[in-house]
């Protein structure tokens, strides 16, 4: 345990040197105080021991009930037939925990009483701002949940599935139940286990007139309370830090996209530049080896100036993979180049002999073949550009220690966190649509 501690606290170092090292523009820092708010009060909660475990699912399905349970109290308002909670609500569970001071439970609103983008947003909300999310059921898993769990796995979120009202099915029914919970799962999920409670369960009672009544009665949650008391006790600093850590690449990943949208049009304008001066070099120049020479060096030349336009910069292996495809873009205008010469030489020839029948008609092929090259050169400068702010977006770094690289550290050295990481990428990769969008 000892050895938990010690790397959550190294990752909470890490972490506040590196947001210390960002280097934000008062633009920057106004749109996006609100990650840095919230960012801020992640690592307040890590350095205090204050971990939050949300509830999350359709109305109805019992998660105020699950949390009375487990406070044994009824702070959380409950209806039979409907859902009540309207709003994100939060209570503290007063378990002894060590290495944290304070578990916040916090219920949430159904998920299917929103529009299909406004539950992807809750989702997304949700996730940010939990450490733990235990995703309730009633029954069999409907498209609407496996939609809702879709999106919390791709954050990385931990998350425990419940099976709530078993009360009402017998243990052949239950087990079906949870086969087909299971065979419905994303690939990513299979692995996650499903606890089995009944929140509120209800008895029916026969008076004496022989009115049949039902009786709230006992709750049923021993396995579940069990197993959260335990996960929180071996593993709660791990969920915190993994959380924070997350909330720093997302505020990382929200930095970059605004720097590339702000310097869309410039970087347009740089490319643009840089195709001018490729597009006269390559014309003007008969030998191939200068070619290729001239269009490497141009195009390292504005991967320097496009790094420094975002205030970004690759490192390592994605400037070794960048620069293996520019060199295979300029082997394509080499090849290029080298087929318009010598169809165009060619033809040159076959005029060389007709020069007493045209004039001096001969010479005539070397305008198409500089107009060709220059045309070739334009397109993949162009290319090169589009290439480099797509790869500055996916891999680049901020100076410094990154979130990423102090996640893997702890997914490498710290086998805890290795299964709430084991089910979901490391890292979320950004969405093509996005990259696509923020392009020059």
């Amino acid at each position: 345990m000892k050895i938990l501690k010690t790397t959550s606290e190294t990752c909470g170092l890490m972490l506040k040197e590196w947001e210390r090292g960002l280097k934000l523009t008062c633009l920057e820092k106004s749109q996006l105080s609100g990650e840095l708010k919230t960012l801020n009060l992640q690592i307040n909660r890590l350095s205090n021991g204050h971990i939050r475990v949300t509830v999350f699912g359709k109305v109805g399905v019992g998660k105020s009930s699950l949390l009375n349970a487990l406070i044994e109290d009824k702070y959380f308002a409950t209806d039979i037939a409907h859902g009540c909670t309207r709003k994100t609500a939060g209570v503290i569970w007063k378990q002894t925990i060590k290495n944290l001071t304070t578990i916040e439970l916090v219920d949430t609103p159904g998920i299917d009483e929103i529009s299909a983008n406004a539950r992807e947003r809750l989702a997304s909300r949700i996730a940010l701002n939990s450490d733990l999310i235990l995703f309730v059921l009633d029954s069999d898993i409907t498209s609407v949940e496996l939609n809702a769990l879709n999106v919390l796995l791709k954050t990385g979120k931990p998350i425990l599935l419940v099976l709530n009202r078993c009360d009402q099915w017998n243990h052949d029914e239950i087990q079906e139940i949870l086969l087909s919970i299971k065979d419905r799962l994303p690939d990513s999920a299979k692995t996650l286990n499903i606890e089995t409670v009944s929140a509120a369960p209800r008895t029916v009672e026969i008076s004496v007139e022989g009115q049949i009544r039902r009786e709230e009665s006992k709750p049923k949650i021993h396995s579940l309370k069990r197993k959260l008391i335990k996960l929180l006790d071996t593993e709660g600093s791990t969920l915190l830090t993994i959380n924070s850590l997350r909330q720093a690449e997302s505020l990382y990943r929200s930095l970059k996209r605004g720097r590339l949208q702000r310097r869309k049009i410039e970087a347009q304008g740089l490319i643009g530049k840089f195709a001018a001066i490729k597009a006269s070099s390559v014309a003007i120049n008969p030998l191939l080896l200068f070619d290729f020479a001239t269009g490497l060096a141009l195009d390292t030349a504005l991967i320097v100036q496009l790094s420094k336009l975002y205030g970004l910069e690759l490192k390592g292996t994605s400037a070794r993979k960048l620069l293996k495809r520019l060199s295979l873009h300029n082997g394509l205008i080499g090849g290029a180049q080298l087929g318009i010469q010598v169809t165009l030489g060619s033809i040159q020839n076959l005029l060389l002999l007709a020069t007493p029948f045209t004039g001096g008609l001969s010479l005539a092929p070397a305008a198409p073949i500089a107009i060709a090259q220059a045309a070739v050169a334009i397109q993949t400068t162009k290319l090169t550009g589009r290439l480099v702010a797509a790869e500055l977006l996916r891999n680049s770094q901020l100076a410094g220690t990154s979130p990423t690289s102090i996640l893997r550290r702890l997914y490498k050295k710290n086998s805890n966190s290795r299964r709430f990481l084991s089910y979901c990428e490391i890292i979320p990769r950004e969405r093509a649509q996005h990259i696509t969008a923020l392009l020059p």
